[in-house]
């Protein structure tokens, strides 16, 4: 299990778009063909809201198969893989910035076809589409920073029902 790490929230920077495409582009040149799709997720994806400055990023692949085997090669991208890390038909991995040591990207990268894919998109698309929404999971995420900003995963689980509540709804409203 990755180990927690403080959290820091930020403004939301334009810049992180740059920095999801820049990565997206490093991917592509190491996965090839493998790589179907890259989608920019999470806090950071969503305009106007404080974010932890750390990209979610959901690569999209053919096959999990083939991505395993390719693990030495995004590991040598600077990547620590985790696995599924929790979650059947996931591989996760991170990122840290080599100067600063802070965690600077979350890879979750799924197969085709996989119903995570579309909850991301439906929960971020949601929020951008619903400003008001937005604004509550900032208070939500500043209550939680509040309370537990020494660790990442209790921070985490701090926004899990109101996450998985509004995921709900947001997959909902797609009929």
């Amino acid at each position: 299990m990755a180990p927690p790490v403080p959290v820091e929230l930020k403004p939301h920077d334009r810049l992180w778009a740059n920095a999801v495409a820049a990565e997206a582009e490093r991917l592509a040149a190491t996965l090839g063909e493998e790589l179907l799709a890259v989608h920019h997720v999470g806090s950071t994806a969503i305009p106007g809201i404080v974010a932890k400055p750390t990209l979610d990023i959901v690569p999209v692949v053919r096959s999990l198969d083939a991505l395993d085997a390719m693990r030495p090669e995004v590991e040598a991208l600077g990547y620590r893989w985790w696995g599924e890390y929790g979650l059947v038909g996931r591989r996760f991995c991170t990122l840290d910035d080599p100067e600063t040591g802070k965690r600077r990207v979350h890879l979750h990268c799924y197969q085709l076809g996989a119903a995570a894919i579309g909850r991301h998109l439906a929960f971020r698309d949601y929020l951008v589409a619903h400003p008001e929404l937005a604004a509550q999971y900032e208070a939500v995420k500043r209550r939680c920073f509040e309370q537990h900003h020494k660790s990442s995963h209790d921070y985490s689980s701090c926004k899990g029902d109101w996450i998985q509540r509004i995921e709900a709804e947001a997959l909902a409203a797609l009929g």
